[in-house]
């Protein structure tokens, strides 16, 4: 039993249970199904199909006993072979077939054409996707592995001359056969299958294409897939790492006795898979967590699941000697086992149910006027074949918002998905949609790649084929010399201490800290003149220890970039900035108020004095820490390696984890910028008495000029320079605030001393 696909039944009893809980789909008729197996053979299909249509107590062929079950239409199967042999039976009962993964055409069986749909694209769709894929990433030297049968050939008639034309090259064709019988020997098997193989093993091609139906996955008997031979081969030849890119009918399932032969899915990693979409269906995964083995009396599948699975036995006398304790969970079970989130196939039975469900809904709706259907249609009476005028133009959209509709060859007119395989030690993976093929979409861009979101196989993260008989991929951590022979390693890029740009800029702000610990302590020992005491001196000390402590955290930005200096970069930088800018804006609107406050019988005087001017130091500085604080909570930055924006050289970086959340703290800095201009601007040209504003209004200037530039600069430099433009930008805006608002004040505290008095201050201006 492949117990991955048990996710199969299951997406079927969740679909009907939805229905019949639904009030608005067939009220006061109750939805039922059979479930059968097919074993993957032609007579067993042939059997079972006979059987769903006219089973009774003893089995008649065309005759059906039991009135009471109504066959209305049947969903299956998985593969090509089993649907064409469902179709030979269904066909001539004209009774509605749909498969959910067949890919092969309808033109094969053109007498059943009118009875058969397919929950799945047009095959061609997938072909031309390929061919853009290839394109996408320049893949010009590739492999061809297909299964060996009908659709295999066909597969290859197809694809191959579309390589030719759109100048890919077929480094080698595989045809590998559908089973292999395991021998008691592993070791002898491994052999044989190496020895069929030897084109694949030898070759040079990093780009494998993988062509199969998901039933080839599956094994009866004492026999194993194609599939399963192929990952026992690629396990042995881990060392030559290949991007493996499967068609939309391959999986990954594994199985419990997968001990006998040494494999890793991890061979795997990286894979692209053409995919059927699919969408998370609303509380699937909760109706997977009731699913135990009492959960359904008439499951035949569930118990020899639940054993395979968890590697368990009902029965007291086991080799394993592990009891099934009924307690076990779908959740814990690796993913090649079992998905809990919704599967392509899976997802195509659940739409598939609900097509059956609402044409039947369309017909018994219908039955008082539309003409179409004679006599009066009931639960009783109604006829399979009376769902093809209804079924033929369905349209609805399901509970994920995707819209169902069958185009004229009875085919679901939808795209399909791109997905990366990303797979871990534990032997599990989790498939991660990349990219989209839309069938609307102008040929030639139906193919859209995130290739942000792409985990590649380590040493194929650059993939170039520049020399189609010898080239190989270089590590992320070496590139090609010019003759493109030799791999050299890349230069590490950081501003490190000792770099000549490092030493300038950190002496620059040590520098810069020393004379802003010589203002402040200026202003210090002369707190009691009259001009430290108009400029109100608790905000100048506020203003300085701002600015002393934003020169030394450009510090933080040089050196190897580290966990704790990359969560403390930006935001110490823009808290700071913060204060610096709050108390700029606290002394500016003290400034106003103050002269407002000497108007006879002004109401300002009551806000004239330190608690306003402490209030929006807090509210203003608060307001950015809450946003830093989010940033820290939801994407805080962490070191980072680049080793594709400079070909030469890895860059070690800081990535800021939300790009987003650094431009704001950027944007609240110049919205408090444009506010203390926009105040001392209008406040300029106040009485010499208090001509502070006209300081400020030069460092604000100063401020929106140096970051104005800064940030077209920033995002137009790489590496070490990127960082050395933001140190640089700290450095000029806080020396500005220092220059332009102190510089003047210091002059006449030491070099005019006869201005710094009362008199002077008061002096109106003429």
């Amino acid at each position: 039993m492949v117990t991955k696909f048990y996710q199969h039944v299951l997406s079927l009893a969740f679909a009907v249970d939805k229905i019949n809980e639904n009030p608005k789909i067939l009220p006061n008729i109750t939805l039922g199904f059979h479930i059968y197996d097919s074993y993957a053979k032609a007579g067993m299909t042939y059997r079972a199909t006979l059987d769903l249509l006219f089973k009774s107590h003893q089995f008649v062929p065309n005759y059906r006993c039991d009135i009471q079950e109504n066959v209305i239409g049947v969903i299956g199967g998985l593969s090509s072979d089993i649907s064409s042999c469902m179709a030979d039976i269904l066909g001539l009962y004209k009774s509605p077939q749909i498969s959910f993964g067949s890919f092969q055409p309808t033109l094969n069986y053109p007498a059943h054409l009118i009875s058969f749909y397919r929950m799945v694209p047009n095959e061609d769709l997938q072909y031309q996707g390929i061919i853009e894929l290839f394109q996408h990433f320049k893949w010009k030297w590739v492999g061809l592995i297909a299964q060996d049968d009908e659709g295999g050939e066909r597969f290859l008639q197809t694809i191959e001359p579309m390589l030719f034309k759109n100048g890919i090259c077929s480094a080698f064709t595989d045809r590998s056969k559908k089973t292999m019988h395991l021998s008691s020997n592993a070791r002898e098997l491994i052999d044989n299958i190496r020895f069929k193989m030897p084109a694949f093993i030898s070759s040079k091609a990093n780009a494998v294409l993988i062509y199969g139906e998901s039933a080839a996955i599956t094994f009866t008997g004492n026999s194993i897939a194609a599939s399963r031979i192929m990952q026992v081969i690629f396990s042995q030849h881990r060392s030559r790492a290949k991007v493996w890119i499967t068609t939309a009918q391959i999986d990954f399932p594994l199985y419990r006795w997968q001990s006998l032969i040494t494999t890793d899915l991890q061979t795997f990693h990286g894979a692209i898979s053409f995919a059927i979409h699919s969408e998370e269906i609303q509380d699937f995964k909760y109706f997977l967590r009731g699913v135990y083995p009492n959960w359904a009396k008439e499951d035949g599948f569930i118990k020899d699941f639940w054993q395979q699975a968890f590697g368990c036995s009902f029965s007291n006398s086991t080799i394993t000697g592990k009891i099934c304790t009924e307690e076990e969970m779908l959740e814990s079970l690796p993913t090649p086992y079992f998905e809990t989130s919704m599967t392509g196939h899976s997802y195509s039975i659940y739409n598939a149910v609900y097509a059956l469900a609402h044409a039947l809904h369309i017909a018994y709706s219908a039955k008082a006027s539309h003409k179409e259907v004679r006599g009066s249609l009931s639960p009783q009476n109604m006829e399979a074949w009376q769902l093809h005028s209804f079924l033929q133009r369905i349209s609805f959209n399901n509970s994920a918002g995707d819209d169902i509709t069958f185009n004229e060859h009875g085919e679901l007119v939808a795209g399909f998905d791109i997905t990366n395989l990303v797979t871990f030690p534990n032997q599990s993976f989790i498939r991660v949609k990349v990219g989209r093929l839309d069938p609307q979409a102008a040929p030639g861009k139906r193919l859209t790649i995130d290739e942000g979101r792409i985990k590649w196989q380590r040493g194929l993260t650059q993939i170039c084929f520049m020399d189609m008989e010898t080239c190989v991929t270089c590590p992320d951590d070496q590139y090609p010399n010019k003759g493109q022979d030799q791999c050299i390693p890349k230069i590490p890029n950081f501003l490190a201490f000792d770099d000549t740009l490092a030493i300038v800029l950190t002496s620059s702000a040590v520098l810069l800290s020393l004379i802003t610990v010589l203002v402040l302590g200026i202003f210090i020992k002369y707190r009691d003149t009259a001009i430290v005491k108009a400029n109100n001196r608790s905000l100048t000390y506020i203003l300085l220890s701002s600015l002393l402590l934003c020169f030394l955290c450009s510090l933080l930005f040089i050196g190897m970039p580290n966990e704790a200096t990359c969560l403390l970069r930006q935001t110490a930088f823009g808290i700071i900035f913060s204060v610096a800018l709050s108390s700029i804006l606290a002394k500016t609107i003290s400034v106003v108020l103050a002269f407002m406050a000497t108007k006879p019988g002004s109401r300002m005087r009551k806000w004239v004095g330190k608690r306003l001017a402490y209030s929006i130091i807090l509210s203003c500085s608060h307001i950015q820490g809450g946003i830093c604080a989010l940033w820290l909570a939801t994407s805080p930055p962490f070191p980072d390696l680049d080793a594709h924006t400079i070909t030469h050289q890895i860059v070690f970086l800081c990535n800021e984890g939300s790009i987003l959340m650094f431009y704001c703290v950027l944007g609240y800095m110049g919205f408090l910028a444009t506010i203390s201009f926009t105040v001392a601007f209008l406040a300029r040209k106040l009485p010499d008495s208090f001509n502070e504003a006209k300081f400020i209004t030069f460092s604000m200037l100063v401020f929106c000029s140096v970051w104005q530039s800064f940030v077209p600069t920033y995002l137009s430099t790489s590496g070490k320079y990127m960082v050395a433009v933001e140190i640089f930008s700290i450095l000029a805006s806080s020396a500005g605030l220092l220059g332009c608002i102190f510089f003047p004040k210091c002059y006449i505290i030491l070099v005019r001393p006869e201005l710094n008095n009362r008199e002077q201050l008061t002096r109106k201006k003429r």
